[in-house]
């Protein structure tokens, strides 16, 4: 009786493995994708330079973690891309706010408190030397509906880069997005707007589309707070993608103007949204 018992419990844990492995491979393909036609810039994109490490930075403060525990689901399917997405698709005066490079402790948190205080999300793009130490802005992150993308782990130029190298940045900083914020991320922006085929191809395998941006506030130049405004102000329009920074320097300007821009386009009628991914 003892024996026939051992054989049914196994019996029904083979098929509620297989069940589970089953739904698993089901959910694989459900992602598509939900940005827009690529549009060819009409110049070179800019960027902020490389931020300046804190005085602990290490290039190997987050050491993987092995042991037991369920596995790491695979990264969903993405198409591989030539550009990057511009801007995106979506009904009426929509737009999307983005910031690049931190968090910072200094920084990050005076933006979020404003897109709390208007209730709307925003894109941030993380590198992981940055995210590593401030996994609770992150968290801040996840819990008021914000968007984290993949800005790589150092801020380096990918095209100085071998494909090894551009591998061991993104999926360093896959991983930390992935403690810290809860999944992994679905989009990824090369630094300096720089992208080679490598960095599409790469992003496309761990499930990441790439994202752009339309206009560029040139923040990290320190022009003034004002100029800033402007500049979101004469660049809105439906689909437009704000590049902003939240880290690299010093931002306050960018914590200012965020303040004086946001309520305006809202006043306007624009939506401020993040770019979805739909299940297929």
């Amino acid at each position: 009786m003892q024996k026939d018992q051992l054989f049914t419990r196994r019996g029904a844990l083979l098929a509620g493995a297989a069940a589970v492995g089953a739904a698993g491979t089901a959910s694989l393909f459900a992602w598509g994708t939900g940005g827009g036609t690529p549009v060819r810039p009409d110049a070179p994109a800019a960027g902020a330079p490389a931020h300046r490490l804190p005085a602990n930075s290490s290039a190997y403060r987050l050491q993987p973690l092995t042991g037991y525990g369920p596995p790491r689901a695979a990264a969903a399917r993405t198409p591989l891309r030539s550009e990057p997405l511009l801007r995106i698709d979506g009904r009426g005066r929509t737009m999307v706010l983005t910031f690049d490079d931190g968090p910072d402790p200094r920084y990050t948190p005076g933006i979020l408190d404003t897109l709390a205080e208007y209730d709307v999300p925003a894109m941030f793009f993380v590198c992981g030397e940055m995210a590593a130490d401030q996994p609770g802005l992150l968290a801040r992150m996840a819990d008021e509906g914000h968007t984290v993308g993949n800005h790589t782990w150092s801020h380096p130029l990918l095209t100085k880069l071998t494909r090894r190298q551009i591998r061991s940045e993104m999926t360093r900083t896959s991983e930390v997005i992935e403690n810290a914020y809860g999944e992994r991320p679905r989009w990824f922006r090369a630094p300096y707007g720089a992208w080679n085929r490598a960095a599409f191809q790469l992003g496309s395998e761990l499930g990441m589309e790439p994202l752009a941006w339309t206009v560029d506030t040139l923040d990290w130049t320190s022009p003034g707070t004002g100029t800033i405004v402007d500049r979101v102000g004469n660049g809105a329009a439906p689909g437009v993608v704000v590049l902003s920074h939240d880290a690299g320097g010093d931002r306050s300007q960018s914590v200012r103007a965020l303040r004086r821009y946001l309520p305006r386009l809202l006043d306007s009628g624009y939506h401020i949204t993040v770019p979805r991914r739909q299940l297929a």
